[in-house]
């Protein structure tokens, strides 16, 4: 049975125990959210070696790092190494992209040594392998594309990003619209780019049932990828996206009759008046499914400094109700991250997670707050470093730049006003 056919009879599954425990809370309160659709369990069967990730409504907001090759720079060392530092800087979870080299060996190296939850867009590798016999991805045939699937569903990925709603028609809504950036990501160029070469539907879309066989077999969530998502503010929630979305939750719904578990991929660049709305939209055309956000990155004039636009519309998203936040480096739009740019995205992304999850008062956040609050106000550095979000950078911030009087710090020095106060106070 998969966490959803057991949810529904009442089971209590040991992956529903441990999420449970991880966030304070009861397990048939698990067990119900996952019977309604509302969270769900990232843990492929096969997949022995992590807990799962449980995510969605009532739960803290999980944060994912993508790593992985690209056909200009391949180094299985180098992203194993991505791997470890993004599990040290707190991931939830990690999504290998790799698009150059030998990407199942990369895939399998990540799966063997990862404690945390690995997701993949399966339609790389179909276009990657499709490459290497000499063909183009239109080339491609249905068979094909759903055996990139199963390759990695029985490698034991936990969960999968497919693009079932990039269809003619939607496409087509885009098309008539009009949008600067058009179609900006690369599982749904591809997708589009086959449809339009072979004059057919999107397999994904029109063979589904096959897709939900196969991730039924594995117990793997199908993360609905939002291959329409807007490239720009100017492209944001305009007709594309929003067919893309009516499609997905559709499909949802399909899966959750079958037992199988779903997330809602969403956008993208969005401007901060907008990223509610989406949410909004979201949850009630996906029945509250767990949804998965990019960023949102908030403004486009920040290349190098997009995990800071990112923070910012992720932080807004998580306290209007998302759930999962895919992290964005200061290399977006640049490069292929580096492993201190896979750190510092890391850290932007779970800052933004814990203040949405101040936002909707979700178990413990606050309390973290309060907790190193009363520490600072005892001037106890110590304790304030242990408790922060990043104690390595904390502690290396503060001894860069000693005080004589190690009361305070080198800000305000004597003229400190929590000593200032204290001292009044005796």
């Amino acid at each position: 049975m998969t966490q959803l056919e057991s949810a529904r009879k009442g089971i209590i599954t040991e992956e529903m125990r441990s999420a449970a425990r991880k966030e304070g809370a009861d397990p048939e309160f698990i067990r119900k959210s996952i019977e309604e659709g509302v969270v769900v369990i990232n843990k492929n069967r096969l997949h022995r070696s992590i807990d799962g990730l449980a995510v969605g409504r009532g739960l803290k907001t999980k944060v994912n790092a993508n790593i992985g090759s690209s056909q200009d720079r391949v180094d299985i060392e180098e992203e194993l190494t991505k791997l470890r530092v993004a599990i040290e800087a707190g991931a939830d979870a990690v999504m290998d992209l790799s698009t150059g080299g030998d990407v199942n060996a990369i895939r399998r190296a990540v799966l063997k040594e990862s404690t945390v939850a690995i997701g993949t867009v399966p339609i790389y590798q179909a276009a990657h392998d499709a490459r290497k016999r000499g063909k183009s991805f239109v080339e491609l045939s249905a068979d094909e594309m759903f055996d990139s699937i199963e390759c990695q569903a029985s490698d034991g990925v936990d969960f999968i990003t497919v693009h079932c709603g990039v269809t003619r028609n939607s496409v087509e809504k885009v098309r008539k619209q009009g949008r600067i950036m058009g179609i900006v990501s690369r599982g749904g160029a591809l997708t589009a780019e086959w449809m339009k070469f072979n004059k057919k539907e999107n397999p994904l879309f029109e063979e589904y049932p096959r897709l939900l066989k196969i991730a039924k077999k594995y117990d793997m969530v199908l993360s609905l990828g939002d291959g329409l998502r807007p490239g720009c503010l100017a492209d944001a929630t305009d007709r594309g996206q929003i067919e893309e979305l009516i499609i997905l939750g559709e499909l949802a719904m399909r899966a959750f009759d079958e037992g199988v578990q779903v997330m809602i991929e969403g956008p993208g660049h969005v401007p901060l008046d907008q990223i509610e709305a989406n949410i909004l939209l979201q949850k009630r055309l996906c029945n509250n499914a767990p949804f998965y956000v990019l960023g949102p990155l908030v403004t486009d004039i920040a290349p190098g400094y997009d995990h800071i636009t990112s923070a910012i519309g992720g932080a807004i998203a998580a306290s209007a109700g998302a759930d999962f936040l895919c992290y964005v480096t200061p290399s977006e739009h640049l490069r292929l991250p580096t492993v201190e740019d896979v750190r510092e995205g890391v850290m932007a992304a779970r800052i933004a997670a814990h203040a949405g999850d101040i936002a909707k008062k979700t178990r413990g956040a606050m309390e973290a707050d309060i907790t190193l609050a009363k520490a600072r106000k005892r001037l106890d550095w110590d304790e304030q470093i242990r408790l922060s979000i990043d104690p390595v950078r904390a502690r290396r911030v503060r001894e860069a730049s000693p005080p004589e009087d190690e009361s305070v710090c080198t800000m305000c020095g004597s003229l400190c006003a929590i000593k200032i106060t204290a001292e009044a106070e005796h």
